[in-house]
């Protein structure tokens, strides 16, 4: 009896850590767009790589929970590790560069990712998986195509916020919540555009809550 109860409850245990750390109830996909996060006081810089195209780029995959909370940094014994990712790395560098300075090749940005996110969604995806998920479900969006298809162009321009989003829930089947920041000057434009995806991460739903924010009716979506 008293053997039996050593065996398992460090099982028990393990399985109360993991669930504690690991528990969350969909993801958000955060896709950026480059020319607003560089058109700021801090402006940017490219990677060592060169200057990204101008297309919304991956900012993370992100384990949340519907009532707005979200676990973090969830298993300090998994680092990055970039050998995990070498056949994704051609792919990393054209759909989730870093802009930061000083300039740099991104592992910075992906060990971050990797650590505060994706580590809480170990019980779904190791290293490799997950940023492969996040490639694909890229791959399967294009909302620069769904908002140049309703002329909206990031042209320096100012675009109605709600036409905006009606444009990319067209194209993609579901209502995104938009991040705006601001320029040099103070105006208001298009940062950061998120959807929701399931636990699995492999498939868009609607999203449970949306992040707490503010964008004025008209933004600028500003060219890169």
């Amino acid at each position: 009896m008293n053997s039996s109860a050593s065996v398992s409850l460090p099982i028990l245990l393990l399985l109360a850590a993991l669930s504690s750390a690991q528990a969350y109830d969909f993801f958000y996909f955060v896709l950026q767009w480059p020319g607003s996060y560089c058109d700021t006081k801090q402006s940017c810089c490219y990677p060592t790589s060169g200057k990204p195209a101008a297309d919304f780029g991956i900012h993370g995959l992100w384990p949340n929970n519907n009532d707005g909370s979200y676990p973090s940094n969830c298993d300090p014994s998994s680092g990055f590790d970039k050998s995990k990712v070498r056949g994704l790395l051609s792919s990393l560098q054209s759909n989730w560069p870093t802009l930061a300075c000083p300039s740099n090749d991104g592992t910075n940005f992906w060990t971050h990712e990797w650590e505060k996110h994706g580590t809480c969604a170990e019980s779904v995806f190791n290293e490799y998986s997950y940023f492969k998920t996040a490639l694909d479900l890229k791959s399967s969006l294009n909302l620069l195509q769904s908002l140049q298809s309703a002329g909206i162009q990031p042209d320096g321009g100012y675009y109605g916020l709600k036409s905006i989003k009606d444009a990319i829930e067209q194209g993609t089947g579901y209502t995104p919540y938009i991040e705006c920041n601001v320029d040099g000057s103070g105006n208001s434009q298009l940062y950061q555009v998120y959807l929701c995806v399931d636990s699995s991460g492999s498939q868009l739903i609607e999203c449970p809550i949306f992040p707490r924010g503010k964008c004025n009716p008209q933004i600028e979506f500003p060219m890169f």
